[in-house]
Protein backbone atom coordinates (compact mmCIF):
# COMPACT_ATOMS: atom_id res chain seq x y z
CA UNK A 1 0.00 0.00 0.00
CA UNK A 2 1.31 3.68 -0.84
CA UNK A 3 1.33 5.90 2.09
CA UNK A 4 -0.30 8.51 2.47
CA UNK A 5 1.39 12.28 2.04
CA UNK A 6 0.27 15.09 3.63
CA UNK A 7 3.29 17.19 3.47
CA UNK A 8 3.09 20.80 5.03
CA UNK A 9 0.49 20.24 7.21
CA UNK A 10 0.44 20.11 11.05
CA UNK A 11 0.96 17.09 13.08
CA UNK A 12 -2.76 17.42 14.19
CA UNK A 13 -4.16 18.64 10.28
CA UNK A 14 -3.03 15.88 8.77
CA UNK A 15 -5.67 14.16 10.55
CA UNK A 16 -8.53 16.77 9.54
CA UNK A 17 -9.37 15.03 6.72
CA UNK A 18 -8.87 11.07 7.74
CA UNK A 19 -11.41 11.74 10.63
CA UNK A 20 -14.26 12.59 8.46
CA UNK A 21 -13.72 9.68 5.92
CA UNK A 22 -13.27 7.32 8.92
CA UNK A 23 -16.33 8.42 10.70
CA UNK A 24 -17.93 7.98 6.63
CA UNK A 25 -16.55 4.61 6.34
CA UNK A 26 -18.05 3.21 10.11
CA UNK A 27 -21.57 4.68 9.37
CA UNK A 28 -21.43 8.15 10.39
CA UNK A 29 -20.36 7.43 13.98
CA UNK A 30 -17.31 5.34 16.44
CA UNK A 31 -15.50 5.30 19.40
CA UNK A 32 -11.89 7.37 19.30
CA UNK A 33 -9.82 3.91 19.10
CA UNK A 34 -11.89 2.83 16.42
CA UNK A 35 -11.08 5.92 13.99
CA UNK A 36 -7.28 5.87 15.14
CA UNK A 37 -6.74 2.51 14.24
CA UNK A 38 -8.39 3.09 11.18
CA UNK A 39 -6.76 6.31 10.43
CA UNK A 40 -3.30 4.29 10.89
CA UNK A 41 -4.22 1.55 8.28
CA UNK A 42 -5.84 4.06 5.95
CA UNK A 43 -2.01 5.67 6.15
CA UNK A 44 -0.33 2.86 6.70
CA UNK A 45 1.25 4.74 9.80
CA UNK A 46 4.32 2.90 11.13
CA UNK A 47 4.73 2.03 14.28
CA UNK A 48 7.86 5.10 15.10
CA UNK A 49 4.93 7.65 14.80
CA UNK A 50 1.70 5.20 16.67
CA UNK A 51 4.00 4.02 19.43
CA UNK A 52 5.74 7.49 20.23
CA UNK A 53 5.15 9.35 23.98
CA UNK A 54 4.93 12.62 24.84
CA UNK A 55 6.93 14.19 27.57
CA UNK A 56 3.78 13.76 30.11
CA UNK A 57 4.03 10.35 28.59
CA UNK A 58 0.71 10.70 26.80
CA UNK A 59 0.54 8.92 23.47
CA UNK A 60 1.47 11.44 20.49
CA UNK A 61 -0.62 9.73 18.05
CA UNK A 62 -3.66 9.58 19.78
CA UNK A 63 -2.91 12.89 21.21
CA UNK A 64 -2.78 14.51 17.91
CA UNK A 65 -6.23 12.97 16.54
CA UNK A 66 -7.85 14.00 19.34
CA UNK A 67 -6.86 17.61 19.45
CA UNK A 68 -7.57 17.09 15.32
CA UNK A 69 -11.45 16.10 16.47
CA UNK A 70 -11.49 18.97 18.66
CA UNK A 71 -10.70 21.43 15.95
CA UNK A 72 -13.68 19.77 13.83
CA UNK A 73 -15.82 20.02 16.63
CA UNK A 74 -15.31 23.65 16.87
CA UNK A 75 -16.04 23.78 12.98
CA UNK A 76 -19.41 22.27 13.37
CA UNK A 77 -18.35 18.74 11.67
CA UNK A 78 -18.70 16.58 14.47
CA UNK A 79 -20.90 16.48 17.02
CA UNK A 80 -19.61 16.02 21.04
CA UNK A 81 -22.83 15.70 22.68
CA UNK A 82 -22.30 11.98 23.55
CA UNK A 83 -19.47 11.17 25.56
CA UNK A 84 -16.99 8.10 23.80
CA UNK A 85 -18.47 8.53 20.52
CA UNK A 86 -17.39 10.52 17.47
CA UNK A 87 -20.20 11.43 15.14
CA UNK A 88 -20.67 13.75 12.18
CA UNK A 89 -23.18 16.29 11.88
CA UNK A 90 -25.09 16.81 8.70
CA UNK A 91 -22.34 19.41 7.83
CA UNK A 92 -19.69 17.07 8.09
CA UNK A 93 -20.84 14.05 5.90
CA UNK A 94 -20.73 16.30 2.68
CA UNK A 95 -17.39 17.99 3.85
CA UNK A 96 -14.21 16.57 2.38
CA UNK A 97 -10.79 18.11 3.21
CA UNK A 98 -8.09 17.83 1.57
CA UNK A 99 -4.76 19.22 2.64
CA UNK A 100 -5.93 23.23 1.60
CA UNK A 101 -9.13 23.02 3.15
CA UNK A 102 -7.47 21.33 6.07
CA UNK A 103 -4.94 24.02 6.45
CA UNK A 104 -7.80 26.65 6.40
CA UNK A 105 -9.23 24.86 9.21
CA UNK A 106 -6.48 25.15 11.29
CA UNK A 107 -5.46 28.71 10.60
CA UNK A 108 -9.37 29.90 11.18
CA UNK A 109 -9.42 28.38 14.36
CA UNK A 110 -6.48 29.59 15.43
CA UNK A 111 -6.43 33.37 14.73
CA UNK A 112 -9.86 33.08 16.35
CA UNK A 113 -8.61 31.73 19.60
CA UNK A 114 -5.89 34.84 19.50
CA UNK A 115 -8.29 37.32 19.05
CA UNK A 116 -10.96 36.43 21.24
CA UNK A 117 -10.88 36.56 25.13
CA UNK A 118 -13.41 34.03 25.26
CA UNK A 119 -12.51 31.55 22.64
CA UNK A 120 -11.83 27.57 23.70
CA UNK A 121 -8.56 27.30 24.95
CA UNK A 122 -5.98 25.89 22.16
CA UNK A 123 -2.02 24.35 23.73
CA UNK A 124 0.57 26.98 22.21
CA UNK A 125 2.10 23.60 20.45
CA UNK A 126 -0.91 23.23 18.49
CA UNK A 127 -0.80 27.24 17.32
CA UNK A 128 2.76 26.67 16.09
CA UNK A 129 1.47 23.19 14.31
CA UNK A 130 3.77 21.25 16.39
CA UNK A 131 2.48 18.07 18.92
CA UNK A 132 0.39 19.22 21.44
CA UNK A 133 1.35 17.91 24.85
CA UNK A 134 -1.96 18.23 26.52
CA UNK A 135 -4.91 16.87 26.27
CA UNK A 136 -8.23 18.04 24.52
CA UNK A 137 -10.73 18.95 26.74
CA UNK A 138 -12.75 16.05 26.58
CA UNK A 139 -9.93 13.89 27.27
CA UNK A 140 -8.30 15.08 30.17
CA UNK A 141 -11.17 14.21 32.14
CA UNK A 142 -10.59 10.51 31.32
CA UNK A 143 -7.02 10.81 31.90
CA UNK A 144 -7.77 12.64 35.90
CA UNK A 145 -9.61 9.09 35.88
CA UNK A 146 -6.90 6.56 34.50
CA UNK A 147 -4.56 8.38 37.13
CA UNK A 148 -6.41 7.47 39.96
CA UNK A 149 -6.39 3.96 39.11
CA UNK A 150 -3.17 3.92 38.15
CA UNK A 151 -2.39 5.63 41.72
CA UNK A 152 -3.88 2.64 43.35
CA UNK A 153 -1.74 -0.27 44.99
CA UNK A 154 -1.84 -3.38 42.85
CA UNK A 155 -4.34 -5.22 45.68
CA UNK A 156 -6.68 -2.18 45.99
CA UNK A 157 -6.56 -2.00 42.03
CA UNK A 158 -7.71 -5.48 41.70
CA UNK A 159 -10.77 -5.01 44.66
CA UNK A 160 -11.92 -1.90 42.28
CA UNK A 161 -11.90 -4.10 39.08
CA UNK A 162 -13.93 -7.21 41.86
CA UNK A 163 -16.61 -3.80 42.36
CA UNK A 164 -16.46 -2.48 38.88
CA UNK A 165 -17.28 -6.78 37.58
CA UNK A 166 -20.22 -7.12 40.04
CA UNK A 167 -21.54 -3.63 38.83
CA UNK A 168 -21.88 -5.04 35.66
CA UNK A 169 -24.00 -7.84 35.83
CA UNK A 170 -21.31 -10.67 37.42
CA UNK A 171 -21.73 -12.80 40.23
CA UNK A 172 -19.85 -14.75 43.31
CA UNK A 173 -16.91 -12.21 42.18
CA UNK A 174 -13.81 -13.05 44.72
CA UNK A 175 -9.98 -11.97 44.10
CA UNK A 176 -7.27 -14.62 44.75
CA UNK A 177 -4.83 -14.54 47.39
CA UNK A 178 -1.39 -13.32 46.12
CA UNK A 179 0.35 -15.94 47.14
CA UNK A 180 -1.55 -18.61 45.37
CA UNK A 181 -3.36 -16.58 41.95
CA UNK A 182 -1.17 -18.73 39.50
CA UNK A 183 -1.33 -15.33 37.61
CA UNK A 184 -4.90 -15.06 37.71
CA UNK A 185 -6.42 -12.08 40.12
CA UNK A 186 -9.94 -12.79 39.85
CA UNK A 187 -12.80 -15.18 39.54
CA UNK A 188 -16.12 -14.42 38.35
CA UNK A 189 -19.83 -15.61 37.28
CA UNK A 190 -21.80 -14.53 34.32
CA UNK A 191 -25.28 -15.96 33.62
CA UNK A 192 -26.42 -15.05 30.10
CA UNK A 193 -29.93 -17.10 31.25
CA UNK A 194 -31.81 -18.78 33.67
CA UNK A 195 -30.37 -21.98 32.25
CA UNK A 196 -26.57 -21.25 31.62
CA UNK A 197 -23.77 -19.09 33.40
CA UNK A 198 -19.86 -19.35 32.58
CA UNK A 199 -17.20 -19.35 34.52
CA UNK A 200 -14.84 -16.19 34.15
CA UNK A 201 -11.37 -15.35 35.29
CA UNK A 202 -9.97 -11.76 35.33
CA UNK A 203 -6.88 -10.41 35.21
CA UNK A 204 -6.43 -6.62 36.47
CA UNK A 205 -3.18 -4.53 35.80
CA UNK A 206 -2.27 -1.25 36.33
CA UNK A 207 -0.08 -0.35 32.90
CA UNK A 208 1.29 3.03 31.65
CA UNK A 209 1.30 2.07 28.02
CA UNK A 210 1.08 -0.86 26.32
CA UNK A 211 0.66 -4.94 27.19
CA UNK A 212 2.04 -7.29 24.96
CA UNK A 213 0.99 -10.17 23.35
CA UNK A 214 3.63 -12.61 25.17
CA UNK A 215 1.12 -11.19 28.59
CA UNK A 216 -2.08 -12.20 27.25
CA UNK A 217 -0.53 -15.18 26.48
CA UNK A 218 0.57 -16.22 29.92
CA UNK A 219 -3.13 -15.01 31.06
CA UNK A 220 -4.46 -17.55 28.78
CA UNK A 221 -2.25 -20.55 29.94
CA UNK A 222 -3.08 -19.74 33.63
CA UNK A 223 -6.67 -20.30 32.41
CA UNK A 224 -6.57 -23.57 30.85
CA UNK A 225 -8.27 -25.97 32.80
CA UNK A 226 -9.62 -23.08 35.63
CA UNK A 227 -12.29 -20.47 33.21
CA UNK A 228 -14.35 -20.76 30.14
CA UNK A 229 -13.28 -16.73 29.66
CA UNK A 230 -10.95 -14.25 30.49
CA UNK A 231 -11.26 -10.58 30.79
CA UNK A 232 -7.85 -8.58 30.82
CA UNK A 233 -8.96 -5.24 32.24
CA UNK A 234 -5.40 -2.53 32.02
CA UNK A 235 -5.35 1.01 32.39
CA UNK A 236 -3.08 1.08 29.56
CA UNK A 237 -3.63 -0.09 26.26
CA UNK A 238 -3.45 -3.44 23.82
CA UNK A 239 -1.33 -3.82 20.72
CA UNK A 240 -2.13 -5.33 17.83
CA UNK A 241 -0.39 -8.58 18.12
CA UNK A 242 -2.15 -8.59 21.67
CA UNK A 243 -5.66 -8.04 20.57
CA UNK A 244 -5.03 -10.99 17.79
CA UNK A 245 -4.04 -13.46 20.41
CA UNK A 246 -6.89 -12.65 22.64
CA UNK A 247 -9.21 -13.19 19.72
CA UNK A 248 -7.32 -16.44 18.33
CA UNK A 249 -9.41 -19.14 17.16
CA UNK A 250 -9.41 -22.96 19.23
CA UNK A 251 -8.74 -21.32 22.51
CA UNK A 252 -10.30 -20.07 25.75
CA UNK A 253 -10.98 -16.51 24.38
CA UNK A 254 -10.26 -13.28 26.35
CA UNK A 255 -11.80 -10.12 26.41
CA UNK A 256 -9.95 -7.15 26.33
CA UNK A 257 -10.24 -3.55 28.44
CA UNK A 258 -8.15 -1.01 27.30
CA UNK A 259 -7.73 2.17 29.93
CA UNK A 260 -10.25 3.93 27.19
CA UNK A 261 -12.78 1.21 27.79
CA UNK A 262 -12.03 0.98 31.26
CA UNK A 263 -13.07 5.17 32.20
CA UNK A 264 -16.29 3.92 30.29
CA UNK A 265 -17.16 1.30 32.31
CA UNK A 266 -16.64 3.65 35.30
CA UNK A 267 -18.93 6.08 33.63
CA UNK A 268 -21.82 4.04 32.86
CA UNK A 269 -21.93 2.37 36.50
CA UNK A 270 -21.91 5.88 37.71
CA UNK A 271 -18.91 4.02 39.72
CA UNK A 272 -16.60 6.76 41.48
CA UNK A 273 -17.54 9.00 39.40
CA UNK A 274 -20.18 11.82 39.82
CA UNK A 275 -22.42 13.48 36.56
CA UNK A 276 -21.98 17.01 36.38
CA UNK A 277 -24.33 19.53 33.95
CA UNK A 278 -21.88 22.12 32.36
CA UNK A 279 -22.35 24.62 29.15
CA UNK A 280 -19.83 24.85 26.94
CA UNK A 281 -20.11 27.44 24.20
CA UNK A 282 -21.04 26.63 20.38
CA UNK A 283 -18.44 28.24 18.72
CA UNK A 284 -19.74 27.17 15.29
CA UNK A 285 -22.95 28.60 16.01
CA UNK A 286 -21.48 31.87 16.70
CA UNK A 287 -19.17 31.90 13.76
CA UNK A 288 -22.05 32.67 11.48
CA UNK A 289 -22.45 35.77 12.58
CA UNK A 290 -18.80 36.98 12.58
CA UNK A 291 -19.47 38.88 9.18
CA UNK A 292 -19.11 42.13 8.88
CA UNK A 293 -22.38 44.38 7.97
Amino acid sequence: MKRATTQGLSAVGKYLGPILDGLRAAGGSAKPKEVSIWIQRKLDLPAEITGSTTKTGVNRYYNQVAWARQFLVWQGLLDDSRRGVWSLTPLGWKTHLDEAAAREVMARRNKLNRTSQKGPSVPKEAKNEDVPETLPPDETSDQNLLGVLKSLPPYGFELLCKRLLHEHGFEDVEVTQKSRDGGIDGYGVLRLSPFVSVKVAFQAKRYKDVVSRAAVGEFRNALLGRAEKGVFITTGRFTADAESEAGRDGVVPIELVDGERLVALFEDAKLGVKPKQIFEIDHAFFDQFRREG
